[in-house]
């Protein structure tokens, strides 16, 4: 190859970038929502007279839409299009914020939520093929980069738009500003996508949907109940996550036999695609799961409010801005090998920090880690992705996307899970007030009375001893370094499968069904 041809393909030109604004669009209201959301729950405590556990379902209800509706994308995406289903997609998850905003109770906001999931659940994956065929083979890293922006910009832009919101006009609105995007979204797909030219249909893989589908959704049922019941012996737990289980080794086992199986585990005969596979599952693990409580820090144990806690995190996004387009050109010039550990180790040192945090450990420290993870993130998760798309064929990718994407969820909702769990035990570990009880009658710890007393001045007044509340405070502190840790060394591990990353340029890189190299799917 010239030297001309090899730099050509480095250049993204208009028509490319017209379509990843398209996709950018959709990623933004799918993984904006999941933290928007997160930050209303109280105020669905007080709207809808619920428990937390029942508003809990506003979270979990959509987790599950995503996983059932995922393993369908790569048939659909074959059988009908990219673009007719990714504005369907768009379709359904505008029309489900709607609907969310129109909920009079907490019944009715669960079941929106499960038709928001449908369509978002569908928007990252058939974004991602959508990207990866309209950049040719030598542009994924660059344009999987500008995917990477919402995917790392959403933990930390949500708690911000959601905090502002819900102080400056109601908590309809965290829905309601989906519809003017979705419009647009819908409009721009309209006149960018290029025209779909479905392959011949496959048969539909119904025993593997029986299978898998209701297979991941009762597995995450029982690792979203963990938190709320702080035990795996729970029925409400080991019971949904082992038909689950069952149901998906069942679909694993079963998955080999049919021509064109629901989810095509042969995919993971590609070196690249396993090595990446397992390391980006291992680092959603370690990261999404603690990253979620960086936040609840500056809330529990600092006191601050809700936007001010999204503010505190901006650092991170700002990071990953820095590096992620740098990212995106090594990752089409450089293995990824070479490269994702180096960003593995900026998590690592910037997550240390907060291993050791205590009541009042200086802002200006936790922000700098807080960037330093950011330029981390950067460099992480899209070259990971790129890594494990680019030797795919065309007719591999949505397959392969759908893959990644489940993974990911799962991933994230174990970590997530398993996060929980470790700090809602260490803070029951806590002492309890003598002589205090709740309106129940269960005990007070001074960890719950702690970080009660940072929600409400009033109930810091009217404890008697403020050593108790110090010691309470100090114990919430002690009890967020203590599960960070876990993460932290979650973060190193990752660094094991990462070792595996292709360290070598590959020779052939997204060919099509015959094993030539294709340019980039033609845009109209």
């Amino acid at each position: 190859m010239s030297s001309q041809s090899a730099a050509a393909p480095a250049k993204l030109d208009a028509a490319v970038l017209k379509v990843a604004g398209v996709v950018v669009l959709g990623a933004i209201m799918s993984i904006l929502d999941i933290t928007v959301v997160s930050v209303a729950l109280p105020t669905f405590q007080v709207e809808f007279n619920a428990s937390y556990a029942e508003v809990a379902w506003t979270m979990t209800a959509y987790t599950l839409a995503l996983a059932t509706v995922i393993p369908l994308t790569g048939w659909a995406a074959d059988r009908f299009g990219t673009k007719r289903l990714y504005m369907t997609a768009l379709l359904l998850f505008t029309l489900g914020s709607v609907l969310c905003a129109t909920a009079d109770n907490i019944g009715q906001l669960v079941a929106y939520r499960v038709l928001q999931g449908l369509g978002g659940g569908m928007l990252m994956p058939l974004g991602m093929t959508i990207m990866t065929r309209a950049a040719g083979p030598d542009r994924i890293g660059r344009l999987m980069a500008v995917l990477g922006i919402p995917m790392l910009l959403g933990p930390i832009g949500g708690p911000i738009l959601g905090g502002w919101l819900i102080d400056a006009a109601s908590w309809h609105w965290i829905f309601l500003i989906n519809l003017p995007i979705g419009i647009i979204a819908l409009v721009y797909a309209q006149f960018v996508l290029p025209k779909d030219s479905p392959e011949p249909s496959e048969s539909f893989d119904f025993i593997g949907m029986l299978m898998l589908s209701p297979g991941l959704a009762l597995f995450l049922y029982g690792v979203s109940s963990l938190p709320e019941t702080g035990t795996m012996s729970d029925n409400k737990v080991w019971l949904p996550m082992l038909v689950g289980g069952l149901l998906v080794i069942g679909f694993v086992f079963y998955s080999f036999k049919p021509k064109h199986p629901l989810l095509d585990l042969r995919l993971l005969r590609n070196r690249n695609l396993t090595v990446a596979s397992v390391t980006l599952a291992v680092f959603t693990v370690a990261f999404m799961g603690a990253g979620l409580l960086f936040p609840s820090y500056f809330l529990q144990v600092r006191g601050e409010t809700t936007l001010d806690a999204g503010l505190l995190m901006a650092p991170q996004g700002i990071g990953a801005m820095v590096t992620m387009p740098i990212a995106g050109i090594l990752a089409d010039k450089i293995p990824v090998g070479r490269t994702v550990p180096f960003a593995l180790l900026l998590i690592a040192a910037g997550f240390f920090t907060f291993t050791q945090v205590g009541t009042d450990t200086s802002y200006v420290l936790l922000c700098g880690s807080l960037f330093v993870m950011g330029l981390g993130m950067g460099g992480t998760m899209m070259p990971i992705m790129t890594s494990a798309l680019r030797t795919l064929t065309n007719h591999e990718v949505a397959r392969g996307s759908t893959l990644l994407n489940i993974l990911q969820q799962i991933a994230g909702s174990v970590g997530s899970a398993i996060m929980s769990v470790i700090l809602t035990s260490n803070l029951n570990d806590s002492a309890v007030v003598p002589g205090m009880t709740s309106p129940d009658g269960a005990p007070i710890t001074e960890a719950g009375l702690a970080i009660a007393a940072q929600r409400d001045p009033a109930i810091a007044a009217q404890v008697p001893d403020p050593s108790i509340l110090e010691r309470g405070l100090q114990f919430v502190a002690d009890s967020f370094a203590a599960t960070f840790m876990v993460g932290f060394v979650l973060v190193l591990l990752t660094l094991i499968p990462a070792f595996f990353l292709p360290r070598k340029r590959e020779q052939s890189h997204l060919l099509d069904d015959e094993g030539s190299r294709p340019a980039a799917v033609p845009l109209h």
